[in-house]
């Protein structure tokens, strides 16, 4: 499989003020991104999408790519992920004339990823034939859709599908898991961010990649920093 590693790290950060580059654990935050796509051994290529110059100095001194400067019209607060790889697949295409059969978005905002869990959601690619694998952890079940209720137009509670609350599940094994996104990696097939009808990097047949609880912190504030090194520090003793 050809494979592009693309880390996505936009300067601008406000939560947390040069967030991708400040130093965790002795080490630039997108550092521990960089190393754990080296030490998976599955890409062809590991390239850095960003606006900054400082982060793209680190990224090339751990052994980054660094092919080119995203514009500044993708490096806004709420610019999506869909044009930023659509603009970095297509300037590889014509630039170097290099393409790949599949893509993994790296956000370095999850720096507990480590390079097994990309080497296990590349062999879940290979396996499944499917258009992507998509990073989740379970929903506890205290917290399951199953059992979400809100408030209608009529001030009665009822379940977020629309029915009573008595037909909502009771029993803890009665209960089905639940998923959410963890925004640790994205694999998909490169062609569907130029899909002519309708551009993504999802597809229609998406295999869950379940990450165990202790591997899942992202980092959007400081009090998500202080967990993560927490975490790290817990991990390193393993």
């Amino acid at each position: 499989m050809k494979i592009l590693g693309v880390i996505t790290a936009r300067g601008g950060s406000k939560g947390i003020p040069g967030k991708n580059i400040k130093p965790i654990m002795g080490k630039p935050l997108i550092t521990y991104t960089i190393e754990a796509a080296q030490q998976s051994g599955v890409f062809d290529r590991i390239i850095l999408s960003t606006d900054d110059d400082g982060i793209a100095a680190v990224a090339k001194k751990y052994g980054c790519e660094v092919p080119f400067m995203r514009p500044s019209e993708l490096a806004g607060d709420n610019t999506p992920h869909l044009p930023v790889m659509q603009h970095a697949v297509q300037w590889l295409k014509d630039n170097e004339h290099y393409s790949s059969e599949y893509t993994m978005i790296l956000p370095p905002t999850a720096p507990l990823r480590q390079a097994f869990h990309i080497k296990e959601a590349v062999e879940l690619m290979k396996k499944a034939k499917a258009d992507s694998v998509l990073a989740v952890a379970e929903i506890p079940k205290q917290f399951t859709p199953f059992k979400a209720m809100v408030k209608g137009d009529d001030g009665f509670l009822k379940l977020i599908t629309g029915a009573s609350i008595w037909k909502r599940a009771i029993r803890r094994q009665d209960i089905p898991p639940s998923y959410w996104s963890v925004a640790s990696l994205y694999l998909f097939r490169t062609e569907l961010l130029f899909d002519p009808i309708e551009p993504n990097f999802y597809g229609d047949k998406v295999i869950p990649y379940v990450v165990g609880g202790e591997y899942v912190i992202d980092i959007d504030t400081p009090e998500d920093w202080v967990k993560v090194e927490k975490a790290m520090q817990s991990l390193s003793k393993q």
